[in-house]
C-alpha cells in the first residue's frame, strides 16, 4: 500500500482536515504520558532551511508519542551534493518511519514523496507551508469555532503562507480577502483553483473590512534579505496596525506564523494586543503536528 503523504493541504479532504484539527485540540487538552502510539518509530527531519518552531514541535511531538526524531542539517546529508533526490528518498525511507523536509524547492518534497516508502511531510517550501495552516486553523477553531463561511484577510506578500491559506479556504469553505502589493501577488494557479473564494483588494483597509481573522507574514522571508530595502518600499502601505484591525469585526483575531518584525508588517500594538493569538498559534504547531503524525502513521 502506498503511504499517505502531506506535501500540501490538498493531500487532505475537507473532512480529514477538520478531523486533524479536532484531534489536535483533544491531544492538547488531554495529555496522556502513557499514550505512545509511535513507540519505536523514527522521524527523519531534513532541514535545508533552519527553523525554531518546526524543529522543536516535531521533535517534541515524536517524544510525546514515544518515538524519536533525527535532525539532519545540510551538512548531514548528500541532498544536492551529487546523490539524486530519488536515491536519497529510497535510502532514507528504508531506515525510518516518516520523513519531514523543510527545504527551498517544492519539487524536492514532491520528488521525495514519489520515491519514499514512508509518509513525507512538507515542513515548508518556497511554494507552500501546510503544517502552519494546521496550527492556524486549530487556533481559530479553539477561539471562535468552525471557520466555515467566515472571512479571512491576508495582507502582504503572496508567498507560501498565502498559497496555503488559499488551499485552506478551498477545504474549509471560508472567504479569503487578499491585499498584496503589485508584483507580489500569489501564483495564478493557486488563485484560479480557488475560484470565487478569493478576492483581491487595492488597499489593506478595504480587505480587512468585515474580516474575522487578519493574517500577515514578514516582508522579506528567509533568503530574501537582499531584497529588504526594496520590499520596505513596496510593502509600506501593507502593515497591519490598529486602524486595519478596527476595520475588521470587533472580535477579529490576528495571526502571524512568526518570527515577526514589529514596526514592519505589524505594529507592536496589534501583535502584543488582545486580538493577537500568535503564541497560542505557535504552540499549536506541536499539537497539530502530533495529530498529523498520528493520522499518517497510525491509519495504515
Amino acid at each position: 500500500m502506498n503511504p499517505r503523504h502531506f506535501t500540501s493541504l490538498l493531500d487532505l479532504s475537507s473532512e480529514e482536515f477538520r478531523r486533524i484539527i479536532n484531534r489536535a485540540i483533544a491531544l492538547k487538552n488531554n495529555r496522556d504520558a502513557d499514550f505512545q502510539p509511535l513507540k519505536g518509530q523514527v522521524l527523519a527531519m531534513i532541514f535545508e532551511k533552519s527553523s525554531t518552531r518546526t524543529r522543536i514541535s516535531f521533535e517534541a511531538g515524536m517524544a510525546h508519542f514515544g518515538g524519536s526524531a533525527l535532525f539532519l542539517s545540510p551538512r548531514d546529508t548528500q541532498l544536492g551534493r551529487g546523490e539524486p533526490l530519488q536515491d536519497s528518498a529510497k535510502v532514507i525511507s528504508s531506515m525510518v518511519d516518516c520523513i519531514m523536509l523543510r527545504t527551498d524547492k517544492h519539487e524536492t518534497v514532491t520528488t521525495f514523496a514519489q520515491h519514499s516508502r514512508v509518509p513525507v511531510i512538507n515542513g515548508l517550501t518556497d511554494q507552500q507551508h501546510p503544517c502552519q495552516l494546521l496550527a492556524d486553523m486549530q487556533t481559530y477553531f479553539e477561539h471562535r469555532g468552525d471557520i466555515k463561511g467566515k472571512t479571512v484577510t491576508w495582507i502582504g506578500d503572496g508567498n507560501n503562507m498565502c498559497h496555503s491559506y488559499i488551499h485552506a479556504a478551498m477545504l474549509l469553505d471560508f472567504n479569503l480577502n487578499l491585499a498584496c502589493p503589485a508584483g507580489y501577488y500569489p501564483q495564478q494557479e493557486f488563485v484560479d483553483a480557488a475560484g470565487e473564494r478569493v478576492k483581491f483588494f487595492n488597499t489593506a483597509s478595504a480587505a480587512a473590512k468585515g474580516s474575522d481573522l487578519c493574517v500577515t507574514d514578514v516582508w522579506a522571508s528567509m533568503g530574501q534579505e537582499e531584497e529588504q530595502k526594496q520590499r520596505e518600499i513596496a510593502f509600506k502601505d501593507y502593515q497591519i496596525n490598529a486602524g486595519i484591525m478596527n476595520n475588521a469585526h470587533n472580535d477579529a483575531l490576528f495571526m502571524h506564523c512568526l518570527p515577526a518584525h514589529r514596526g514592519e508588517e505589524v505594529t507592536a500594538e496589534v501583535i502584543d494586543g488582545p486580538q493577537s493569538v500568535v503564541f497560542a498559534e505557535a504552540e499549536n504547531r506541536l499539537h497539530a503536528q502530533k495529530a498529523l503524525l498520528e493520522f499518517l502513521l497510525c491509519n495504515k
